[in-house]
Order: C-alpha cells, then sequence, then structure tokens
C-alpha cells in the first residue's frame, strides 16, 4: 500500500478535531438494514473500515450516496443474507452484519471474520447467545448459516463483557417481540451510542452503559438522521503524540469523560490538562515518567490504546509494567521499537519497559491497527528519520492521519508505492 516518512524530533503543537469514531460506526452502519428505508449519517470517518461497511451493504442490495458531511443509506432493497467471504476476512467488525440480517430477516450467512492479527478472538460468544435466541445455527467448510422462524426473547448472561456479542444480540432482538436482557453485557461508550440511534429509530432499549441491557422489541423502525460520536480511540493517540514530543495540543469535538482512564495514567506521567465538555488540551513535561498499566473492559483502561500509551512509555524515566488482559498478541509493535532503541522485555501477558532518553529513527513495519500508530508516534519523537511501512493497517482506522500530524507540527509524508497504483 504504501509507507509514512518521518523526520522527528518536533514538538506536536496546535489543534485539531477529532474525528466521527470507528468503533460506533461500524455496527451503526450495520443497523441501519433494521429500518428497511433512509438512514442519514453524520460524523462517519472516512477509513477503510466504514468503506467495507459500505461495500458490504451494497453487494447485499443497498445503497449509498456519501456526500461532503454526510451519508445517505438506503436499506429498503436489501435482497441478499449471504456477506461475502472477501469482505468478511478483511475485518472483524463484519460479523456485526449478522445480528442486523438475523434482525430483520431471521437469516445470515457469514465466514468467520478477519482483521488484525492482535490474538485469538473467537465469535463464540455471538453463536451462543444466537442459539439461546432461537436460531439455528449450521457450520459447513467456513460458513456459519443462522435460519429462525421467529426469535425467543431471552436473558442472555455473556461469559465475558464482549463488545460485539452486545451488540449483536441488540441487533437481533431489536424487531423481536417481547424483552430480552442482557447481563454482564459490554460497557463501552459505542454501545451507548448504538442504543441512541436505534432509539432515535423508535426502538426501545435501555441500560447500555451499564452492565444490563434490556431491549423491548418493537413492530418496525423509522427512518432517521443520526451524528456518531467522536473517536476516543483517536483521541488518546493524539494525546499520547503530545506526551511523547514534550508537546501541547488542544483536541476539539470530544467529551474528556470518554477517555478518562487515558488522561488519569498521563497525569500521572506527569502530563497537565484543561479540560472542557467537548475539548482536551495537553501540556507535557520534558519527560514522561514511568507508570503502570492494566488493560481491562470499559471503564478500564482500553486495549486498543495499549500499545500506543506503552509507545510512550518507552522514553520514560524508570520501568513501567503493561499487563494485557484482552488480546495475547498486542505486544508485537515493541518488537519494531526494539529497532528504535527500545528495552522491553515479554512475559506472557506482561511486558516490562525500561525507558531510555530517546529513540532513533530506523525502518519499521506495522502489523496492526494500533500498533502500527504506535509507530507513528515513535517517529514523531525519535532522532532522525522513521520509515513505517504496511501503513495500509493504519489506514484501518484513522482519517486524514497525515494531514492532521502535519497541522501539529510532525513531519510526515505518505509515499505510495508505484505497484499499488
Amino acid at each position: 500500500m504504501g509507507e509514512y516518512i518521518i523526520t522527528g524530533g518536533k514538538k506536536a503543537e496546535g489543534e485539531i478535531e477529532i474525528s466521527g469514531s470507528k468503533n460506533a460506526s461500524l455496527p451503526i452502519i450495520a443497523a441501519t438494514i433494521l429500518n428497511g428505508g433512509i438512514t442519514t449519517l453524520y460524523n462517519v470517518p472516512d477509513i477503510h473500515d466504514t468503506q467495507m461497511m459500505f461495500e458490504i451493504l451494497k453487494k447485499i442490495g443497498g445503497k449509498v450516496n456519501k456526500k461532503t458531511n454526510k451519508v445517505v443509506i438506503d436499506t429498503s432493497k436489501i435482497n441478499k443474507y449471504e456477506i461475502p467471504e472477501d469482505l468478511m476476512r478483511q475485518m472483524r467488525s463484519s460479523v456485526i452484519f449478522a445480528g442486523a440480517l438475523i434482525g430483520k430477516y431471521r437469516k445470515a450467512i457469514f465466514s468467520y471474520p478477519g482483521g488484525c492479527d492482535i490474538g485469538t478472538r473467537p465469535i463464540d460468544l455471538h453463536l451462543k447467545s444466537f442459539e439461546k435466541l432461537g436460531i439455528n445455527i449450521t457450520k459447513n467448510y467456513g460458513n456459519i448459516s443462522c435460519i429462525c422462524d421467529k426469535i425467543i426473547p431471552e436473558k442472555i448472561h455473556l461469559d465475558f463483557p464482549s463488545v460485539g456479542a452486545t451488540e449483536n444480540i441488540i441487533l437481533a432482538t431489536c424487531l423481536t417481540k417481547g424483552t430480552t436482557t442482557i447481563t454482564n453485557a459490554a460497557r463501552e461508550p459505542e454501545i451507548i451510542d448504538l442504543q441512541n440511534f436505534l432509539n432515535r429509530m423508535g426502538a426501545k432499549i435501555k441500560g447500555a452503559g451499564s452492565n444490563t441491557i434490556e431491549i423491548q422489541g418493537v413492530e418496525n423502525l423509522k427512518d432517521v438522521s443520526y451524528n456518531i460520536m467522536a473517536d476516543r480511540i483517536e483521541a488518546g493517540t493524539f494525546l499520547c503524540l503530545g506526551a511523547m514530543t514534550n508537546g501541547n495540543i488542544l483536541l476539539k469535538n470530544i467529551d474528556p469523560i470518554y477517555i478518562n482512564p487515558v488522561i488519569d495514567k498521563l497525569e500521572e506521567a506527569g502530563c497537565n490538562f484543561n479540560e472542557s465538555k467537548n475539548s482536551i488540551e495537553i501540556s507535557a513535561p520534558k519527560r514522561l515518567k514511568a507508570v503502570d498499566i492494566k488493560t481491562m473492559p470499559y471503564p478500564g483502561f482500553p486495549t486498543d490504546m495499549q500499545s500506543i500509551f506503552g509507545t510512550a512509555l518507552t522514553i520514560a524515566k524508570g520501568t513501567s509494567v503493561i499487563v494485557e488482559n484482552i488480546f495475547e498478541n498486542r505486544y508485537k509493535y515493541l518488537q519494531e521499537l526494539a529497532r528504535m532503541g527500545a528495552k522491553s522485555t515479554i512475559e506472557g501477558k506482561t511486558a516490562i519497559i525500561k525507558g531510555v532518553r530517546k529513540l532513533c529513527g530506523a525502518k519499521v513495519r506495522a502489523t496492526d491497527l494500533r500498533g502500527g500508530a504506535a509507530l507513528v508516534i515513535a517517529g514523531a519523537s525519535a532522532k532522525g528519520k522513521t520509515t513505517i511501512e504496511n501503513i495500509e493497517y493504519i489506514l484501518r482506522g484513522y482519517e486524514k492521519f497525515e494531514h492532521k500530524l502535519r497541522n501539529l507540527n510532525i513531519d510526515i509524508q505518505k509515499k505510495v508505492n508505484k505497484k499499488d497504483c
């Protein structure tokens, strides 16, 4: 796809506006199937993953019209219920179409999803929940067929508060007669955004943001316009950029409450913040202090921020300890950072990072979305030139990334390989 070339050593300074949330957009795009009509979405980030969701919609009969600041989706002519395997393999979040198709048409056929290689991410909880709702599941040569005459409302307890499983249950039961309850539900802000979107359509859902969600089925849903929440992981990424470069950054269009765990740890590391309802300003010290982090489901420290925050800690004074409790393969970025002079050891799900005074530019390779973004902020703080390959991973989740970085005084260029043109 291409590479980023970064000449590091400059402070990140200035202000940027945070884009719409990737992790809120994807289930909401799938949920547009449920009204069988017109949905207008605002603040959808223009990234690879949203483009893939639009492609899936078009493949099954939907229409997508993208304009300057909005996306108009027409799902009145959906006529296929199988999600194309090639698109499923590109991103894990494509599995969320299953719940929407089952909820509207009582059938869905799909393969096991792909995405970043950050560890085993089985969809067992999704399928187990579907079965409890009375959906017949058949597995055949990697394909999964989900069919039922009607959905049986149930009380479903999740063994783990899975975001995807929580979302799929909500989508599958919105149009079901009766009440479905999810206990030990995921509590992420993006699930609150999905609930708000569906309720704007006419659904009756309550409890998102807590560990118990109740879905009271309705007969139909209406056309709707909706503005998607800001991306808290993008905001956290730029806060870590400021922290790592001794910078001063103002982030607009973001509610600090969604990233309190990240802000708290950055304060512990020596950063100062000014916050309002819709903005955050970070002022970083000359050198960060080492801190320990442990990833947990929301409202704990987000696993999506682990590699990015961990990268900032590579130049902190002292030794930091990270415990990754969600995905077992999320430490690949540390192998790449070693090329830049970072010092770390990995023992199972624990990483021990001994801070160095400065990283040095090198040629590195992104191995997943957040690990790729981590390498970008490492390059911005490093001495000399850093080349980051495989940036297609980064483009999955960050809108106008290099443009925003340049606005913050970072020397970054995007080079597209001729063979990819």
